[in-house]
């Protein structure tokens, strides 16, 4: 059956539209070929760029964590030199291993007397807003400890606030020298108090367990709940 006459020329005009713009997309991509083929070429070059550079990326921190592995042997053996290899590793790529060099480079000054060098290090860890959060923690737990004589105690329990709380992985260590500053702040029942909690936490190591469980005692604070179960942990060991 013959389509009525406005029916084929609507067909028809269609058609010529759609070859019209077929003609104009090819002739189109002709002409912006060059530009086209130089676009998809640079979008090559960077992801093959990136690439690379996440290759050596990845090469340069397996040699760093080697090299912080070897540092820390030394450190252990008490090898002479061991600043000289840290060094270098402090301005690693990779920022877990370069915090890790910076925190054993401080441990080493420390060792050797230079509080002075250790404290430096320790601060610039613990205020850089661009590394991972417990290292931060950590830098300021070692700080407050080297500072710990000099400090106004309401100084100390401002600065260990966030950490000194049983659900911190720092409760021992913050709390223990936060109740330490309540007690020359005279503060003996709440300073009691924060031993006891820390005595009866077994998230904390046991040393430190052990240490609250006397200094309660003698504070007047009965923390023999945590006895058994701190004799429990020495005999397991």
């Amino acid at each position: 059956m013959a389509l009525p006459p406005s029916d084929t020329n609507e067909a028809f005009l269609r058609e010529v539209d759609e070859n019209l713009r077929r003609d104009q997309a090819e002739q189109l991509i002709k002409k912006n070929a060059p530009l086209i083929a130089g676009a998809v070429l640079l979008l090559l070059a960077l992801v093959a760029g990136y690439l690379y550079w996440q290759n050596r990326q990845k090469e340069a921190a397996a040699r760093d964590s080697e090299a912080l592995v070897a540092a820390m042997e030394d450190v252990g053996a008490n090898r002479p030199g061991v600043e000289t290899k840290l060094e270098p590793l402090t301005g690693s790529s990779s920022e877990g291993i370069a915090a890790q060099a910076k925190l054993t480079k401080a441990a080493v000054l420390q060792s050797k007397g230079d509080k002075t060098g250790a404290i430096a290090i320790y601060r610039a860890l613990a205020d850089d807003s661009g590394i991972a959060q417990p290292t931060r923690d950590l830098a300021t737990i070692r700080i407050t400890a080297l500072e710990f004589d000099t400090l106004e105690p309401a100084a100390v329990i401002a600065r260990l606030e966030p950490l000194a709380k049983p659900e911190s992985a720092w409760f021992g260590s913050a709390g223990e020298m936060t109740a330490m500053a309540l007690l020359k702040q005279n503060k003996t029942a709440e300073a009691g108090r924060l031993f006891a909690a820390i005595a009866g936490n077994k998230t904390v190591p046991m040393t430190i367990r052990s240490r609250a469980v006397q200094i309660a005692g003698t504070l007047g604070v009965d923390a023999s709940a945590a006895i058994d179960d701190l004799s429990k942990g020495m005999q397991a060991r």
